[in-house]
C-alpha cells in the first residue's frame, strides 16, 4: 500500500537518541508512513541501530548515508528527499521523540499552498538520558506531571505538552513566534520542495532550514503555525560541530535570499 507521508529524520553519530526517536514513531496513532534516515556520515553504530530497529518497528526504514565530510546536513536532506516515495514530507531530527499523535496532526493540518511549522519541548541532559523505551511507549515522557516529578519546573512552555483542542488552536493563533521552516518539526508538499530546488548545499549549521522556508515563502507558499498541536520532546546534546564561520556564511546567504526574494538555489537537488 502506498504511504501517505514520508518522515525524514536527520542524524549524526547519536544512535542512542535515534533509537528513542524511532520508538516514538513505533507508537504513532497514524501508521501509514515511511521513515527515511538522513545520515550525515555516522559510523557503524548508527547502521547497527537501524538494522536492529528495522526488525522491531511496523514501518519501513530507508537509511540514506554519505561519508563524513563535516556538517553536510543540507546535502543528505536533498538525497533523502529524492528517496521519498510520497507526495508529502515531514522533516525532523534524530533527537526529537514524537508524541503518539505527532504524524496524525501533520496529516490533519496539511493543506495545499502551505507548509506546517511546529516546535519542540526541550529536556535537560539528565532527563534525556533517563527516558526509556517503556517511558516512550507508555507516553509518560510527555506527561507534564511525570516530568515535574523528574525536576521540570513550572513554565508557560509546558503548554506545548498540555494544550489540546481549542486551547492549542488559540495558542497557535496568538503565539508571537513566526511560523518558519524548522528542521526539528516541519512538513510540506514534495512538489513545493522541487519548485525551490530543495536545500542550499552551500549552507552548514545555522539557519539552513529557515533559508529553505524563506525560499518556499518567496515562491508563494504560506506557513501555518502548529507548535502547540504537534508535540515532540528534544533530547539534549552538545554541538561541537558549530563554527562561527558557518554562521556568518549562512547569514550572508539568507540575506541574499531575502533581499532578492530568491526562490531557486543553484546549489540544491538539481545541480
Amino acid at each position: 500500500m502506498k504511504k501517505d507521508i514520508s518522515v525524514i529524520i536527520s542524524t549524526y553519530n547519536s544512535p542512542e537518541w535515534l533509537a528513542k526517536v524511532l520508538y516514538g514513531y513505533n507508537a504513532q496513532t497514524f501508521r501509514n508512513f515511511e521513515v527515511i534516515i538522513a545520515d550525515d556520515g555516522s559510523d557503524e553504530r548508527t547502521k547497527e541501530c537501524i538494522e536492529k530497529l528495522q526488525k522491531e518497528v511496523f514501518f519501513p526504514i530507508v537509511h540514506v548515508w554519505h561519508e563524513d565530510n563535516g556538517f553536510q546536513k543540507t546535502v543528505i536532506l536533498n538525497k533523502a528527499i529524492l528517496k521519498s516515495t510520497t507526495d508529502y514530507i515531514l522533516m525532523t531530527d534524530g533527537d526529537c521523540i514524537p508524541r503518539e499523535d505527532f504524524v496524525e496532526h501533520h496529516i490533519k493540518h496539511r493543506e495545499e499552498g502551505y507548509f506546517l511549522s511546529g516546535g519542540y519541548y526541550k529536556l535537560p541532559m539528565d532527563l534525556s538520558l533517563k527516558i526509556t523505551k517503556e517511558d516512550i511507549y507508555s507516553g509518560k515522557c510527555f506527561d507534564i506531571d511525570w516530568l515535574r516529578q523528574k525536576g521540570i519546573k513550572l513554565s508557560f512552555k509546558n503548554n506545548k505538552l498540555i494544550a489540546s483542542g481549542l486551547k492549542s488552536w488559540i495558542l497557535n493563533f496568538t503565539t508571537p513566534t513566526t511560523p518558519s521552516w524548522n528542521g526539528h518539526n516541519a512538513s510540506g508538499w514534495k512538489a513545493d520542495f522541487f519548485a525551490v530546488n530543495g536545500f542550499d548545499e552551500r549552507m552548514q549549521y545555522g539557519g539552513e532550514d529557515r533559508e529553505f522556508g524563506e525560499r518556499l515563502t518567496n515562491h508563494g507558499i504560506k506557513s501555518k503555525q502548529i507548535r502547540y498541536s504537534t508535540v515532540c520532546i528534544h533530547l539534549d546534546h552538545a554541538r561541537g560541530y558549530v563554527k562561527p564561520e558557518m554562521i556568518q556564511k549562512n547569514l550572508q546567504i539568507r540575506k541574499e535570499t531575502k533581499e532578492t526574494k530568491r526562490t531557486w538555489t543553484e546549489f540544491g537537488i538539481v545541480k
